[in-house]
């Protein structure tokens, strides 16, 4: 086990600008170029006020393509957050960025995930402030809503094929080889399907478009 991190901990907010054919894409067939956006902002707004009521550390957005886009800007404006463009590279490599920029334990999360909550986000950073080295909040679809580390661990994040069902399984493998210890929550679903929609629209009435 890695000796404690005494560092504040961040949390890494991974969001696209809700540009029109840009975001929420594989819904555009559903719903269209600009009800996704829409979406993509509303979920970027959510997620961020979540991130604010967990009050478990300082809070980053990274943002694509446009750091300075008019949605991000004006999110300055509700609270402590800074801004900053995502890096190339692959989810893995842009996650990892990330962590490192972060300086300390960090939690990083999508915005695809109105289900997470900050009870989420406070269990995950107790966690780690705890004897746990990293922390990982399932997707129901094979992948993750959440990670936390202690530190960057380049091992979990390149070599991935992100996007796939087996991002999950292929996480924890090289959790176990590089001998971390690890928290595991129960699982959430995100939004990336027409069906995840409806579950949205059910589920959490205040995000319907």
């Amino acid at each position: 086990m890695a000796p404690p991190n005494n560092k504040p901990l961040s949390i890494a907010i991974l969001a696209k600008a809700p540009i029109p054919g840009h975001a929420k894409t594989r819904l555009i067939p559903a719903i269209g170029a600009h009800a996704a956006a829409v979406l993509q902002e509303r979920l970027t707004e959510q997620t961020l006020a979540t991130a604010f009521a967990a009050e478990v550390g300082p809070i980053t957005l990274w943002c694509d393509p446009d750091y300075l886009h008019p949605s991000f800007v004006k999110l300055v404006g509700q609270g402590r957050v800074t801004l900053k463009p995502q890096p190339g590279g692959d989810l893995g490599a842009r996650m990892l960025a990330a962590i490192t920029a972060a300086g300390g334990p960090t939690l990083v999360i999508g915005t695809d995930c109105p289900a997470l909550t900050a009870v989420h986000l406070r269990s995950a950073a107790t966690a780690l402030h705890g004897g746990s080295e990293v922390v990982l909040i399932p997707a129901e679809d094979g992948g993750y809503v959440l990670i936390g580390v202690k530190a960057p661990y380049p091992a979990l994040f390149s070599g991935i094929a992100w996007g796939t069902s087996s991002v999950l399984a292929e996480t924890r493998a090289r959790i176990i080889a590089q001998r971390l210890v690890l928290t595991e929550q129960p699982p959430l679903w995100d939004v990336d399907t027409e069906e995840d929609l409806a579950r949205m629209e059910r589920e959490i009435s205040r995000l319907t478009l």
